[in-house]
């Protein structure tokens, strides 16, 4: 198990094209942990954004009846990717990871293993 700090920071150092990281409580919007960004990417306003995303998709999916969980959640953007992934387990309840990727730099479907791989080893 690695910390949010190591799971993150190993993140940013294996995941080709990452820009940003964080780990966020889509209940109260709250940023637990965050790495990266820019100058044009505040990851918590970003990530406490997203909250409102994963909300909406989690009251959708319960209106509908819908069985199952979320595996993860693709924006595109012309220039990047944002990738978010709730964590399961009884540990990360309400809490999801927040990808932002340079779309030229990044392999899609590599980030999305990575991440997966994060979710696994993190320790909340």
């Amino acid at each position: 198990m690695a910390s949010m700090e190591n799971a993150l920071a190993d993140a940013m150092s294996t995941i080709e094209g990452v820009i940003g990281i964080a780990l966020v409580d889509h209940t109260s919007g709250m940023t637990l942990a965050a790495l990266g960004g820019s100058n044009s990417l505040d990851m918590e306003v970003a990530a406490a954004g997203n909250t409102d995303l994963v909300r909406a998709k989690l009251r959708t999916m319960e209106m509908l009846d819908l069985q199952g969980s979320i595996e993860d959640m693709l924006i595109t953007l012309t220039s990047q990717y944002h990738l978010i992934r709730p964590v399961t387990g009884r540990h990360g309840a309400g809490l999801f990871l927040y990808l932002v990727l340079d779309r030229k730099r990044a392999n899609l479907a590599l980030a999305r293993h990575r991440l997966a791989r994060v979710e696994e080893v993190l320790e909340v």
